[in-house]
């Protein structure tokens, strides 16, 4: 059997990934208690594999059940039910704001403070997952982003990177962006912005791309970036890290860094990495007013 456990933060997105594994042929259990786990899955190998994906939702919602999980698993793994965890995790600040968004309250929220309602279920689901098999971290993805990473993993078999990489371009003039773990600065390179033809454009548009990356230093930028983040990719996800951004800056966020992230995404993506790409400033002064 195919057989699954979803578990991680509240408002990660579990709801979401259980629908979607269903449409994937799954049969989909959400919130059973962890005790009743072995015995689901003794009746579900007794159908003579008929029933042959099976996907359980068991978090927090669960109360003191939850404290169950553990000694499930174990019985599970003596039975000689293979399984493995998929656990779904959000960064806090998004986890607020769509508790807000929802209005719904927390499990854990009982005086109404959110953030350390988070803060008490991530202590109580390091453990879990610590033993998941995949990490999702749903912070950027959109709902179809979401479906297509599951489907990568459990209908066309591929393998799984547990890290989600996020290539940001943006302007120096507008801040670097908070959550950033890697800064890239591309000032060094030929700005478009001083030639009149060029500077209404953005660094979508091929004229921009060639112009940047016809010279030469744009070119060893992204031979050695890229080689930098083969090395550091493996290691990261070796470390437990669930979630990269790398944010490459220009002056205004329009031209020169538009193209390097954009470079920069393509290479990843087409080493088999999960990435994704956001262009913070690029609508930011389009009249040109001040130097990009």
């Amino acid at each position: 059997m195919n057989f699954v456990i979803v578990t991680g933060l509240s408002g990660a997105g579990k709801s979401q990934t259980i629908r979607f594994l269903e449409d994937f042929g799954f049969f989909c259990i959400d919130n059973l208690p962890p005790a009743l786990i072995p015995k689901f899955a003794e009746i579900c190998y007794q159908t003579g594999g008929k029933i042959e994906k099976i996907a359980i939702v068991v978090d927090i919602r669960g109360r003191e059940f939850f404290n169950d999980l553990f000694m499930a698993l174990k019985l599970l793994q003596s039975m000689g039910y293979n399984y493995e965890i998929l656990f779904l995790e959000a960064k806090d600040e998004i986890l607020v704001k769509r508790y807000k968004e929802t209005r719904r309250n927390h499990p854990l929220a009982h005086d109404g403070n959110i953030f350390e309602a988070i803060r008490k279920e991530r202590l109580k689901l390091n453990e879990v997952k610590k033993q998941a098999k995949h990490i999702i971290d749903t912070s950027d993805l959109l709902p179809r982003q979401l479906r297509e990473e599951l489907e990568r993993i459990f209908v066309s078999g591929e393998n799984f990177e547990s890290l989600v990489i996020s290539v940001q371009s943006f302007g120096f003039k507008y801040g670097i962006p908070i959550d950033a773990d890697i800064v890239f600065d591309v000032r060094f390179l030929p700005n478009p912005y001083y030639i009149e033809e060029l500077k209404r454009f953005s660094g979508l548009e091929e004229n921009i791309r060639e112009y940047v990356l016809s010279s030469a230093e744009a070119k060893e930028f992204l031979e050695k970036v890229t080689d930098l983040f083969e090395f550091l990719i493996p290691n990261y996800i070796k470390e437990g890290k669930s979630r990269l951004v790398i944010a490459i800056g220009c002056t205004g966020g329009r031209h020169r860094s538009v193209v390097l992230a954009s470079e920069v995404y393509k290479r990843l993506k087409d080493n088999g990495h999960t990435v994704l790409i956001n262009h913070r400033d690029i609508s930011k002064d389009v009249s040109g007013e001040v130097g990009k």
